[in-house]
């Protein structure tokens, strides 16, 4: 047997240089590579330990010298490959000597296990297990979970410029690796020289190490960095739990019942002090802190504002406490104009037609005004999209009674294959209507009435406002309002003379 597994059963610290081992030797350490890593006072604290010991028992008996998973050395064509096993050897191995019901459930927890790095594929990067003869890797006690590595971005940055500098196929970088490798020299662009360094000088150990020691050394610290750096798609598994880490690393304030542990990003409280606590105090602080908050903004007032100013200096040409109404009141004045102006479309006035620019809805909401971008949607031959969105919100009010005809009608003159004038939806809104269309009511055709309106905001509305049809139409406005104001000005000058 070989004696990376007399190494995979005794932990190891690092030396000190922090370097991972060589897994032929185990009294020596790894010497992979050199991690800054952040270690918290006691693997205890961490939320996933007793996992971690779980799977360490499991994978100990694994790498028993007798009664193990059978690991060997094979020859492939002109190189061997050194202290692999198959995943048919691991899943057999764990249903006879573990307490699972059948293979799909030995392949679940093999799943749970490599995810977690403690073996790997030895030629890819997704962290997972078959039942077949691909060839499998245990990993370095060192390397294991439980040490609480945290290894840092420049340790990284080490990782994949080390592996630039060896010219093997084996150490080719994968696109996300170069990706990352190409975001972190940017980060780190003025250390970038050091980085260099460090990894110029850990690949020079590396050519001196045995060949098969070598390739075992490099699959091992390839697949650290897969647990902890996953390639897309992949969970990473060495995360916390987000409620675990914000109790773990969300400081109490205020509290002389909590006192700091040993890390400054950790509280722990005091057994002794939380006996002998009134509980009353405690609620009267909490009650107190509460009120205190109450009195706290969560808002930023100076944004707000700055909205509300926004849209009311928008819409202050057509506040009629602050500017004369266009057509005056019916009831005082005796004037029916007001109720008669979407007869007079020709004398439509200038900042009538500047609010359709405010948005679609000002727009639909105008008589002349949609009629105008009818005209425009039928130049551009996307008419039926308003006619359908419209004739949705007349189906709304209409009588319960009528409604299962109007849904018919719609639905055979828009969305219907053979429809008489079809409309462009998304396959999902289409989906979804014709879902509906099982148990139709008022509301069957509300997705491909918002996908269309959408379609109309985003594209044919903004084009509206740039055409030639609504400018000249604004311009137009102008030069009528401009006329009027003169033949005002004439006729009353020429009433002020023959009133002379």
């Amino acid at each position: 047997m070989n004696s990376e597994k007399s190494a995979g059963r005794h932990k190891q610290e690092p030396s000190n240089g922090g370097c991972a081992g060589s897994s032929t030797d185990a009294n020596s350490p790894p010497a992979v590579t050199v991690l800054t890593v952040h270690q918290f006072p006691s693997t205890d604290e961490s939320p996933n330990h007793l996992v971690y010991r779980k799977m360490e028992y499991i994978v100990e008996k694994m790498q028993d010298e007798t009664s193990g998973v059978p690991v060997r050395t094979v020859k492939s064509f002109m190189s061997k490959i050194p202290s692999v096993f198959t995943g048919s050897d691991l899943i057999m191995w764990m249903i006879k000597n573990l307490d699972v019901e059948d293979q799909n459930e030995a392949l679940h927890l093999a799943h749970l296990m490599a995810a977690h790095g403690y073996f790997f594929p030895i030629d890819d990067h997704m962290l997972t297990v078959k039942n077949d003869n691909t060839f499998y890797r245990f990993q370095t006690p060192y390397f294991w979970p439980s040490n609480c590595w945290e290894p840092e971005n420049t340790d990284y940055a080490v990782y994949l410029c080390k592996r630039t500098m060896q010219n093997k196929t084996r150490l080719e970088l994968a696109d996300y690796e170069a990706e990352n490798l190409a975001r972190l020299q940017k980060m780190f662009s003025r250390k970038w020289e050091f980085i260099f360094m460090q990894a110029e000088a850990q690949s020079k150990v590396d050519k001196k190490r045995d060949k098969l020691e070598r390739k075992v050394l490099d699959s091992q610290e390839r697949a650290f960095w897969d647990v902890h750096r996953p390639m897309p798609g992949c969970v990473n598994t060495t995360e916390i739990d987000i409620k675990k880490a914000c109790r773990m690393n969300k400081p109490v304030r205020n509290n002389k019942y909590l006192q700091p542990s040993i890390t400054a990003t950790r509280i722990s409280p005091s057994t002794s002090e939380l006996e002998t606590v009134n509980p009353i105090d405690i609620i009267k602080k909490q009650i107190s802190l509460l009120e205190s908050r109450l009195e706290r903004r969560n808002i930023k007032v100076s944004k707000v504002a700055e909205a509300c100013i926004a849209f009311f200096e928008q819409y202050l040409e057509y506040d009629y406490f602050f500017v004369a109404p266009e057509y005056a009141n019916p009831w005082i004045s005796d004037n029916p104009e007001l109720w008669e102006q979407e007869k007079q479309a020709k004398d439509i006035s200038v900042r009538r037609v500047k609010r359709w620019a405010f948005s679609l809805k000002e727009l639909l909401q105008d008589y002349i005004g949609r009629e105008h971008f009818i005209k425009f949607l039928d130049k551009e031959f996307s008419g039926e999209n308003l006619k359908f969105w419209e004739a949705v919100q007349e189906l709304k009010a209409l009588p319960q009674s009528e409604v299962q005809d109007k849904v018919d009608e719609i639905w055979l003159e828009f969305l219907a294959p053979d429809a008489s004038c079809p409309i462009n939806v998304d396959s999902h809104s289409y989906e979804i209507t014709k879902k509906n269309m099982d148990s139709p009511d008022r509301w069957s055709f509300d997705a491909a009435a918002a996908h269309v309106y959408h379609l109309m905001k985003s594209d044919s509305y903004t084009r509206y406002l740039r055409s030639e049809m609504y400018k000249d139409f604004l311009n137009g406005s102008k030069k009528k309002t401009s006329v009027k104001g003169i033949r005002s000005i004439v006729s009353f000058s020429a009433r002020k003379e023959t009133a002379t």
